[in-house]
């Protein structure tokens, strides 16, 4: 088995330590044997510590002593992707670096619609919160309770309720990134007008962190639902669950 130990990681993790307390640094092959497999146990992979900034600056931190080191991170949020992407490789090399101490919700406005929250806020956490204001965040999934808004946004995901209101995508107003160079781009303005060239926002939005490590996002918020009804309606074609569908989408 190869050791996890190589490269520049010795240096990256004493450093990172000296720098942000141990806290930040996790090295217990224990506590790290969870975080290194993926969530339907199909991939295991292997890494010498968990980085766990507590502040963006703390990520840009880390973001440059990993170059500086040649050392490659893999940015991890609950873990509960069924991809792989937030498994590290099994030689050891990369080092995991998670987001989940980054948990605050900064804001959150019924009047504007909108809430912003850090990589590392669970979205069951989200939802009460919305809920507390009259609104709700509408995405929603079987890994409410564990899954977190950054790692939703970087694999763009869709959720039960996709067809009424799309993918993560549809549902970030701004994001808040740590750029490879270690630079912070600052999105987070929730501006519905937002004209200007390029959108760095959606080029994040469902890259895996393989372009920017994502600290925050601003989103989409609807009203909570006021009356509810359920039904349970058989259809004896596509077309007709189809022609459900629509009709369901023009009336409710």
């Amino acid at each position: 088995k190869p050791s996890p130990m190589t490269g520049g990681s010795p240096t990256l993790i004493a450093e990172a330590e000296r720098r942000f307390g141990k806290k930040a640094v996790i090295t217990d092959p224990k506590e790290i044997e969870p975080w290194v497999t993926d969530w339907r146990g199909r991939v295991h992979g292997a890494a010498p510590a968990i980085l766990a900034p507590a502040s963006t600056e703390e990520v840009a931190e880390i973001v440059c002593l990993a170059a500086d080191n040649r050392v490659p991170l893999v940015p991890q949020g609950g873990n509960t992707g069924m991809a792989a992407g937030a498994t590290p490789a099994a030689d050891g090399s990369a080092v995991l670096l998670s987001m989940r101490r980054m948990n605050k919700i900064r804001s959150m406005s019924a009047e504007d619609h909108l809430a912003v929250a850090e990589a590392g806020v669970v979205l069951a956490k989200l939802h009460d919160a919305a809920d507390e204001v009259g609104m709700r965040f509408p995405l929603t999934l079987g890994a409410r309770g564990s899954c977190t808004i950054g790692g939703l946004t970087s694999t763009n995901a869709g959720g039960t309720q996709v067809l009424k209101f799309g993918t993560m995508r549809s549902l970030v107003a701004g994001v808040e990134a740590v750029l490879p160079d270690g630079s912070i781009y600052s999105g987070l303005s929730g501006l519905k007008k937002d004209n200007r060239g390029y959108s760095i926002d959606q080029l994040l939005i469902g890259a895996e962190g393989t372009l920017g490590v994502i600290t925050a996002v601003a989103l989409r918020l609807v009203p909570a639902i006021a009356t509810r009804a359920v039904a349970w309606a058989g259809v004896d074609s596509p077309q007709r669950a189809l022609d459900l569908l629509r009709f369901l989408q023009a009336h409710t």
